[in-house]
Parts: C-alpha cells; structure tokens; sequence
C-alpha cells in the first residue's frame, strides 16, 4: 500500500477526533454544571490526544519533514476529511450530546475493528484509544437518556437536535477510494459491516430516552471527499488562527 493512500486513509479517521475536539473545546467554561463541563473538556482531549497520535503517524509516513502541527493548522478545507456530523456547531447542550452520541457509537465500533489492523501503529492507537471512547459513549448514552425521558423542554430540545443531525449519520458508512484500499491491504475497516449494529444500538438507547427515531431517507454527504458545511471554514478560522497569523511560532 503506497504511503500517500495510506495517510489519505488516516487522515478519514483522525480528522474525525480533531474536528470534533476542537467543537468540545469551545464549550470549556460554558457547561450546565461543573462536572459536566470537566467532563467535556476531557474528552476534547482525550480525542485530541487521538489525533496527535495519528497526525505524527502521518508526518513519519510523508517523510517532507512535516510535524503533528502542520498537519493539524496547515491544511486547506478541502484537505479535511471528516464527516459532516462532527463539524456542526454548538446550538444548545442537547444538541452537543446529540451530536456527541451519534459519533461515539460509531466511533467505538471503528476502533474495536481498528485494532485488529495488520499495521501496527494504528492496531495501537486504537487499543489505547477504546478505553477513553467507551467512556464517552457511556456519557453521551446517559446524558441522552437523561435528558429525553426529562422534562418537556429539554424531551423537546433533544429530539430537535435528533431530527436535525440524523441526516449526517450515513456518512459514517460511506466507503471511499482509500478506505477500500485500506482495507484491500487488511490494514483499514469495512465500515459497511458496522451499518445494522451502528443503528440497532442507536435505536435502542433512543428507544429507551423515549425518543423518536427519524423516518427521513435523505441523508447529506461530501465531508470524507472534502466538501464541507458553512460550518467548517469558521472552524477552522478558529483553530487556525495562531499558526497562520504567528507563522511556526513557538511556546
């Protein structure tokens, strides 16, 4: 497998975990309590741990003497290839669980696969990476239960949020032209075997926040083939700022 399909393949999966850090980062300080705002920060962390993981992986692989941080501030928006759901903004806190739960299930399905990659490197960032995803699942599970099976604002407010991002979610599914190679080569996952579990789970967990699971069939695509929301370029003006107004500045 030549290194450039292979990071194209990487970049599929990292991109996720720091697209949607970088969402969770914004909330610091703005959680409905204490924990919970802590508990968010973390996992922005924890997922932005991820993605220093893969992003150096990366770096070894294009051997042009690039860092973590260039791959991470550096790129253009068409460069990203995650997936819709992650990119969408912060509305209220049950959209932010929502959009939190409808990845994670996915998420942990991914790496439980990824692990038994016959490349090494990304076997071993998702062994490491499966502990910390089960914990956000658990959050966001929890939290949408909670808040579903509340009170009637917040019943009402999460199932908007469940109308609103369901439409993002079969893009998790979508195979591309790296993710095929990937797995030609037994390094990458077939994410279209993790389609009937992914939603089984879904709808039992909604099931059980006595939610409403949408009966639309059109789904919206473009974010692993670079075409991005009016969300993403704000995004990134954000998380890009420092690295391109201070060129290879330095703590």
């Amino acid at each position: 497998m030549k290194n450039e399909n292979k990071i194209q393949y990487i970049y599929g999966i990292a991109d996720n975990a720091l697209i949607l850090g970088q969402r969770l980062s914004e909330l610091c300080g703005h959680g409905p309590n204490l924990e919970t705002d802590i508990a968010l920060t973390n996992m922005a962390l924890d997922l932005l741990g991820q993605t220093r993981s893969y992003y150096q992986y990366v770096a070894e692989l294009s051997g042009e003497g690039k860092t973590e941080d260039d791959i991470a501030f550096l790129r253009t928006e068409r460069q990203y290839k995650n997936v819709l759901l992650v990119e969408q903004p912060n509305k209220h806190f049950g959209y932010v669980i929502t959009r939190q739960f409808l990845f994670d299930i996915f998420h942990l399905l991914l790496l439980e696969k990824l692990q038994n990659s016959e490349d090494e490197r990304l076997a071993a960032i998702a062994k490491k990476g499966i502990k910390e995803v089960s914990y956000h699942q658990r959050f966001s599970s929890d939290w949408i239960k909670r808040l579903g099976d509340g009170t009637k604002e917040s019943h009402q407010k999460v199932q908007e949020a469940v109308d609103d991002l369901w439409t993002f979610t079969d893009e998790l599914f979508h195979s591309t032209e790296e993710d095929q190679i990937a797995l030609d080569h037994k390094i990458g996952v077939d994410t279209i075997e993790l389609k009937e579990k992914y939603y089984q789970k879904v709808k039992e967990i909604l099931e059980e926040a006595t939610l409403s699971i949408p009966e639309t069939k059109w789904f919206q695509k473009g974010g692993k083939q670079g075409i991005h929301s009016e969300h993403m370029g704000y995004l990134l003006s954000d998380l890009q700022y420092m690295q391109r107004t201070y060129p290879n500045m330095k703590w």
